[in-house]
């Protein structure tokens, strides 16, 4: 924006009234604090901005927080998150993602509970950078916090609807009230939605890579006495998608090329011929029970919850339609169930001088019990006949997870504070895993099944994270901070379907060391926020999945120590509203996220230098940009303009760098046009995204000679109408 357009601005305020911008509210630091005074890099966005742009998930927020990038995959199971750069990814139950979600206080033990569809979002916060002092040992790398809308006093409800051109259709409704004035109120939310998807399986003759998905969210909250509330969250969800394993985008094999036909190879095919039908299916559940207890100078917190995941998955691991005399077809079902237990108490003051703090306990019991089944058909040359082999593993991990916690500020003055953290934590991890095979011991590996093999092993460590550093006012409207973070993540095991004998060690636990100055600001009468972060953070003993060679020269991938990975860059972010009707929007990340000194396995023996080079799904640049205008007229109607474009530089998602992964710079463009009736409290969109029908991969993969990629939603250009009416 131009020092002209800017002095302009200021010079309107003193001619006429103009809004400032919203005031944002966070509990990133377990209690409300308006954002622009919270010690943090912090980005929100409102579940009602999430509502006009129709995002549903996770997934999507990546195009608005140029800091946070998404690994996608075939299931749930197989997605993860990454904030700066780090991210775990791992299949493995005895593993945890170095990004921790957060829903209502409440935390997923695995990434893939999270990548499910949200609803009755009132706010997402990412924090970024090691947040393990307050949310747990799971956040060497970031948190995302969600939180959802509590129930209303008075009746309200909605309705939101969304259908494209290409086949989409969603409905959310919601409702809320008091059931007993003053003393109980609820609210209840539910959202069905199915695509049919973007890619065709030219042997089923169908549409796959589509959605059907159905589910509710209710709170209710009681009102005991004037300084007690207890609150009650009850939530389900079901998803069938139907991602295929990978689409090949390129191959260098003359007969795979023909068995793969009528296919055509090119980055941008979206054709397939698995005649397994890929598919997922998830079950998400909880409950979560809360009490606030206020005493005349604190308050006592305390959130007790459960949770179950339940994952079924079906994949066709060759991408071909049937076994040909060179190529074996696999298929894969798997299924999952994930059981999940904590209990978190906090203590606040309510009056405090010198001294504010927030301390608490915690304790969190996970149970993953898996079973994976593995077929392939073959053509034994010899015997010139098709032949079949079958592996079964269960496996299963244990985790107990202990923690007490405290963050406490100190206030020197109305302008200089000091801050300081800890968190103990005290991990124990157990294993056990069994497979059967019909591949002799002798064999070792054929199509990728391994001969029967059986293992158990168990393991306990105790962490420190912890956060400290000054935070000083310039002025009423400038703040600044200056901490130093220290992240922990607990010790892990390389528990999978081909788990052997060198997947039986214990995983160190993964630590960080960051510094981060930030800066937060705002001008114009607060109608210009601008904030800006430098950080600069250490990973020791960096869990990551590794493609590599067993001892027989078999490749596989690895989940293990990778040594030493260091990120730094710079975040902006920025809005500044011109006038009532016009708001700017600008937000931007420089990411350097590199390895330092990375541990070959000392199995692998053709081990590449990958020292220096990239983390997967790290690009150095992200930024979005975003206007939205507002034209009033007939005093209650208005119509509204949003138009949003984002871009990345080039993003390598292997590890072992393999050129063939890198997906190329790239932007996306999308707008909307809005009819608004302030009076009736509805509004109706048109939408339309990906203008430039920009074809792109959020994930490519090695197979063989081969390359495939997961074909995001927005892969092509589409429109889509929504209406949304309040009550």
């Amino acid at each position: 924006m131009s020092m002209h357009a800017l002095a302009a601005a200021q010079t309107d305020q003193n001619t006429q009234h103009v809004q400032q911008l919203e005031t944002v509210v966070v509990t990133a630091t377990k209690k409300e604090q308006v954002l622009q005074r919270v010690p943090v890099a912090v980005s929100v966005i409102s579940g009602q901005e999430l509502d006009k742009k129709q995002k549903g998930s996770l997934e999507a927020i990546v195009s608005d927080i140029p800091s946070v990038n998404f690994r996608a995959g075939a299931s749930n199971k197989d997605t993860s998150l990454f904030i700066r750069g780090v991210g775990t990814i791992s299949t493995s139950p005895g593993v945890e993602s170095s990004v921790s979600t957060v829903i209502d206080g409440v935390v997923y033990s695995r990434p893939g509970q999270a990548t499910l569809d949200l609803l009755d979002t009132d706010r997402i916060e990412v924090l970024r950078g090691p947040q393990g002092t307050l949310f747990g040992k799971n956040a060497t790398a970031g948190v995302i916090n969600i939180v959802t809308k509590n129930p209303t006093e008075y009746p309200s409800g909605y309705i939101d609807t969304y259908v494209t051109n290409d086949g989409e259709q969603r409905l959310k409704l919601g409702a809320s009230n008091a059931l007993i004035p003053e003393v109980l109120k609820a609210n209840i939310s539910a959202l069905v939605g199915r695509y049919d998807g973007n890619v065709n399986n030219l042997t089923t003759g169908k549409e796959v890579n589509g959605y059907h998905n159905y589910g509710f969210r209710s709170k209710f909250e009681y009102t005991a006495q004037d300084n007690l509330v207890f609150g009650l969250t009850a939530d389900y969800m079901y998803k069938k998608a139907t991602a295929p394993t990978g689409i090949v985008v390129k191959n260098t094999d003359t007969n795979y090329a023909k068995a793969l036909a009528p296919v055509q190879v090119s980055f941008d095919n979206r054709d397939t011929v698995e005649n397994q039908s890929a598919k997922t299916e998830d079950r998400n559940y909880g409950l979560a029970l809360t009490a606030e207890w206020t005493l005349e100078k604190y308050q006592l917190s305390s959130i007790t919850a459960f949770r179950q995941w339940k994952n079924n998955q079906i994949a066709d691991s060759d991408q071909l339609a049937k076994a040909t005399v060179n190529f074996a077809d696999v298929a894969d079902l798997g299924h999952v169930n994930s059981k999940q237990y904590s209990q978190e108490f906090r203590i606040k003051p309510l009056d405090f001088g010198l001294f504010e703090y927030v301390a608490g306990l915690y304790f969190a019991k996970n149970q993953n019990d898996e079973y994976y089944h593995r077929q392939s058909q073959w053509y034994n040359t010899t015997l010139q006949n098709y032949r079949s082999d079958l592996g079964q593993a269960n496996y299963s991990t244990d985790s107990k997870n202990y923690a007490i916690f405290g963050e406490g500020t100190w206030h020197f003055s109305d302008r200089f504070r000091w801050i300081s953290g800890l968190r103990v934590t005290r991990d124990e991890l157990s294993y056990t895993h069994e497979r059967t095979s019909t591949v002799p011991q002798e064999i070792g590996v054929r199509n990728a099944i391994r001969s029967a093999f059986a293992s158990s092993g168990s393991t306990s460590e105790t962490g420190i994270s912890g956060r400290l550093g000054p935070q000083f006012d310039f002025t009423p409207n400038i703040h600044s901070y200056l901490t130093y973070s220290r992240g922990y993540k607990g010790p892990a095991y390389n528990v999978y379907f081909n788990m052997q004998a060198n997947d039986t060690p214990v995983i160190d636990p993964e630590t960080s060391h960051s510094f981060e100055l930030g800066l937060k600001t705002e001008w114009f009468n607060q109608r210009l926020v601008a904030n800006v972060a430098i950080f600069n953070t250490q990973y020791k003993n960096y869990q990551a999945n590794f493609r590599t060679l067993d001892p027989t020269g078999f490749p596989i991938t690895r989940l293990l120590n990778a040594g030493d990975v260091s990120t730094r860059g710079v975040e902006f972010d920025g809005s500044y509203k011109y006038n009532p009707d016009l708001i700017f929007t600008l937000s931007s990340a420089y990411t350097h996220a590199r390895i330092d000194d990375f541990k070959c396995p000392a199995s692998d023996r053709n081990c590449p230098n990958v020292n220096g080079q990239t983390l997967p799904f790290a690009p150095d640049w992200k930024m979005n940009v975003q206007v939205d205008k507002y034209y009033t007229f007939n005093q209650h109607k208005r119509i509204d303009f949003s138009t949003q474009y984002t871009w990345q530089s080039k993003t390598q998602f292997s590890l072992d760098q393999n050129p063939n992964t890198i997906q190329p710079a790239y932007g996306l463009w999308n707008a909307s046009i809005a009819l608004n009736d302030t009076t009736d409290d509805w509004r109706i969109a048109l939408n339309i995204r990906n203008i430039l029908d920009k074809s792109y991969a959020t994930l490519l993969s090695t197979n063989g000679n081969r390359i495939t990629r997961q074909v995001p939603r927005d892969d092509q250009r589409y429109f889509g109408l929504s209406f949304h009416k309040n009550f």
